[in-house]
């Protein structure tokens, strides 16, 4: 008896968050656990209302709360169904390959075969440090554990020898997976140096486009399929994440989200030299850039707009940027299900 390959949707709408600390309705912050806690509640509201998939970053700064998404979403996996969970991203470079793969193959196995890990370089470096890593060879460290991650993945024992960590000599690892493999996609911010080694091991991307124009991103899903073909790989579905809010109105949407996205945006670039946000910086992105703000029929067209364009079938929603109420977290994931995604199907079906 041979399984039956399940056939996907054309396109996958996901949620992502990267454990912003939310606020109460007095606009005081919960507790770091409490946070947690309503992102798993959120989780399985998507789930119930029927959103694909749910990706959570790893961060280790003050203003998020998740800093192990792997844990975060084994609780998920136990009161949901259906939605595949993501890491949105695991920073490879400043952990083991090995026990990426152990955790994930857990996750894996108590979803029911709903497990994905997205791997990144990390665009945030605090881990680097923590773990004892050298940002110098924050390159080398991402050659290495990709590589090897990627021969982790046959479930086979591995020989491995490099600089970053202990050679292996026919290592096995467990546990093993039920399908044979674990999913695996690269998150990408806009280096055609990592489109081509991602297309190079055979993994699919998810394009990170925090800002600016979309648009831009095009000729990356050019180059992934141009190489992709060159190295004798399937060109995978591409995929995009971007940060939004929707409320029930573009006026309510823009009032609520301006102070929110630049308390966060500023945050992050008080570390990496970024001017302060202000409003006409914010309006540009909401009408001609990568923030996805408006009342679910504004959202939905930018989002179609923008898959269209940028020739990807995935697009995940940042939703919860910066210290937004549970209240308005959890209706955003009520919009996005319920109004945004069945109207960019809509859309995207008019188009093709």
């Amino acid at each position: 008896m041979t399984d039956k390959k399940i056939s996907q949707p054309k396109y996958l709408f996901g949620l992502d968050s990267f454990g912003d600390i939310a606020v109460d309705t007095k606009g005081q912050p919960l507790t770091y656990a409490a946070s947690i806690r309503q992102v798993v509640k959120e989780a399985v509201l998507a789930d119930t209302l029927g959103v694909d998939i749910i990706a959570l970053g790893e961060h280790h700064r003050s203003e998020y709360a998740i800093s192990s998404p792997e844990t975060v979403l084994a609780g998920i996996a136990t009161k949901t169904k259906n939605i595949k969970l993501a890491s949105g991203v695991t920073v490879l470079s400043s952990d083991d390959p090995v026990r990426v793969f152990e955790r994930f193959a857990t996750l894996d196995a108590l979803s029911n075969g709903r497990a994905q890990v997205i791997l990144g370089r990390g665009s945030f470096t605090e881990s680097f440090p923590l773990f004892g890593y050298d940002l110098q060879d924050y390159e080398l460290l991402f050659e290495e554990k990709i590589d090897l991650f990627s021969k982790l993945l046959s479930e086979q024992p591995v020989t491995w020898e490099g600089k970053t960590r202990a050679a292996l000599d026919k290592a096995d690892v467990f546990p093993k997976t039920e399908s044979g493999r674990l999913e695996t996609m690269v998150g990408v911010g806009g280096s055609p140096q990592s489109i081509v080694r991602a297309a190079a091991y055979g993994f699919p991307v998810v394009l990170a486009i925090i800002g600016g124009s979309p648009d831009r991103f095009k000729p990356y899903v050019e180059l992934y399929q141009r190489a992709a073909r060159e190295f004798g790989h399937e060109e995978h579905p591409l995929g995009m994440h971007s940060p939004g809010y929707i409320a029930d109105t573009d006026a309510q949407a823009i009032k609520e989200a301006f102070p929110r996205f630049k308390k966060a945006m500023d945050a992050v670039g008080l570390s990496r030299g970024w001017q302060p946000m202000t409003r006409d910086h914010f309006m540009n992105e909401v009408k001609n850039g990568s923030m996805y703000v408006g009342s679910p029929e504004t959202v939905a067209q930018k989002i179609a707009r923008a898959m269209k364009v940028v020739g990807v079938n995935r697009f995940d929603l940042v939703y919860g940027f910066g210290p937004v109420t549970a209240e308005a977290r959890l209706h955003m994931v009520e919009l996005y299900a319920t109004k945004v995604i069945p109207r960019v199907r809509e859309l995207l079906a008019e188009a093709s």
